[in-house]
């Protein structure tokens, strides 16, 4: 039996027979699993109409048992026979419900799960989806429905790219002018917004519900045009360079001009003034209260396309803004460039590069886990989720390659950058980048089914990954998206009759 589960667990073994469920069915929780078991009484009503019972009461026997047997990590034990048992960490118990939902089969009033006995456990503690909100931005219940779709699939990082050339998307106490001034645009000459620090603390507090931390990016020392709407003073001229400029032509977009905002999508003209204290004092300021709404680990500064700033001058302020990160409790990550500096000990690299990267390239990527960071594995032709799935598709780019299932599915992170050690990839994580997006419809049909491959790749042991089973898992489990209102792209790869 093909199991509709995505990811694929690390065990599953089947037995005769199947249990059913009832309008009497009791879903049976501990306090520190209440959510999670009010989480699942929802997603069940949903998928079948059944409104369950939920008891939180440890002590009491139940159709649905969730119980905590460890204090950390995120494996979980699910057994099927004459009543379903989810054991493990809390995540782990949240990870095994969204492998129960996967399971569950039926029609009308007449819905079972398969008797099994499942041990789980992921292979690389870091499996992220990033949404890119500066050049399109979307609001708090569009990034909980994002988060929602990312818990499905047992992500456990959420990356908010905050910031780009195109606007600002958080406020800053201390720097108000960012939101007064920054703000409004987006790319394209689509309206623009923010969050609130009330509104950044709910995505927070929604996305540790659903175990998952929040990692805010702050895009530096490049993308930073919109900044110089607020605070000229401390950002550069726009630098021009040859690739903006037959972009901005091809696409009839206007190219950046100083203090005025920019709607195009070319990359490599901002930054800000390196060497100026006033800088400083902005990154302090901005750094330090992005942090403190963060309690998650992670702060990430971007780092990436800084084309019209001198490499001497950029891997100066790496150095220097990975410290000021290091110093505000938070680990830095910067896109794969930023391994040209001497980072703060402990950077997190993200690396954005082909399959096939140069040694330059390979180089500086090493370079995180020589200073006793890590990588995370985000190669741009096979994990970008904004390019295309192929030349017809009417939305995302093709500048990395055209990205179809199979695609997207069949890379391993380890064997990407020649010498870096297997144990510096800390995981993997599909960035959905927002050029092209206007709608949550929009980042539906480029999220799934890839962020599917993306997950299984995170989560599954390389050695069971399989291309024809995942084919049919998707195929399967495409019933329980349908079930839950999410959309998707339907590609050609799959048979989705029947």
């Amino acid at each position: 039996m093909v199991f509709p589960i995505v990811p694929l667990p690390a065990s599953v073994t089947e037995s005769p027979g199947s249990l059913a469920l009832t309008p009497a069915s009791r879903i049976v929780a501990d306090e520190a699993s209440d959510a999670t078991a009010s989480a699942l009484r929802e997603a069940i009503s949903a998928r079948t109409g059944l409104t369950l019972e939920v008891v939180v009461d440890a002590a009491s026997a139940g159709d649905i048992e969730l119980v905590i047997t460890a204090a950390e990590g995120e494996a979980y034990d699910l057994v099927v026979d004459d009543r379903v048992r989810i054991s493990g960490s809390a995540a782990g118990v949240f990870h095994g419900v969204q492998t129960l939902r996967q399971l569950l089969s039926g029609d009308g009033e007449d819905w079972s799960l398969p008797h099994v006995s499942i041990a789980d456990a992921p292979r690389f503690a870091y499996r992220g989806l990033m949404l890119d909100v500066a050049r399109t931005f979307f609001g708090v219940d569009t990034i909980k429905a994002f988060i929602d779709r990312a818990a499905s699939m047992k992500i456990n990082h959420v990356h908010l790219h905050l910031t780009d050339d195109q606007g600002w998307r958080l406020e800053i106490l201390s720097r108000p002018l960012l939101t007064e001034r920054a703000s409004a645009t987006a790319a394209s000459g689509r309206d623009g917004g923010f969050y609130t620090q009330d509104d950044f603390r709910e995505i927070v507090d929604y996305a540790a519900s659903r175990h998952i931390v929040i990692v805010p990016e702050i895009d530096l020392p490049g993308h930073t045009h919109a900044i110089g709407l607020a605070y000229p003073e401390i950002v550069e001229a726009p630098v021009m360079n040859e690739a903006l400029l037959a972009q901005a032509a091809e696409l009839d977009q206007a190219l950046p001009v100083a203090g005025e905002p920019y709607t195009g999508w070319g990359v490599g003209h901002s930054s800000v003034k390196i060497h100026d204290e006033a800088t400083w004092e902005f990154l302090r300021d901005v750094l330090g209260e992005v942090a403190a709404l963060t309690p998650g680990p992670l702060l990430h500064i971007g780092g990436d396309e800084a084309h019209g700033t001198d490499q001497g001058d950029f891997d100066a302020f790496i150095a220097r803004v990975t410290a000021l990160v290091a110093g505000l409790g938070k680990t830095p990550v910067g896109w794969h460039e930023a391994g040209s500096a001497p980072v703060a000990p402990g950077t997190i690299g993200q690396y954005w590069s082909s399959l096939s990267p140069d040694e330059r390239v390979a180089g500086i990527t090493r370079a995180f886990a020589e200073r006793g960071g890590s990588v995370i594995m985000s190669p741009s032709d096979a994990a970008y989720l904004d390019q295309k799935y192929d030349a017809d598709f009417p939305l995302g780019l093709d500048w990395a390659a055209l990205i179809d299932l199979e695609t997207a599915y069949g890379w391993e992170p380890t064997t990407i950058v020649d010498g870096l050690p297997e144990a510096a990839v800390l995981g993997v994580e599909g960035p959905l980048w927002a050029e092209t997006l206007e709608t949550p419809d929009d980042i539906d049909q480029l999220l799934f089914p890839r962020a599917a491959a993306i997950a299984e790749i995170g989560w599954s042991q390389k050695e069971s990954r399989d291309w024809e089973s995942f084919r049919a898992r998707v195929r399967a489990v495409a019933s329980v998206w349908d079930a839950a209102g999410w959309g998707g792209h339907r590609p050609a790869e799959i048979d989705w009759s029947n």
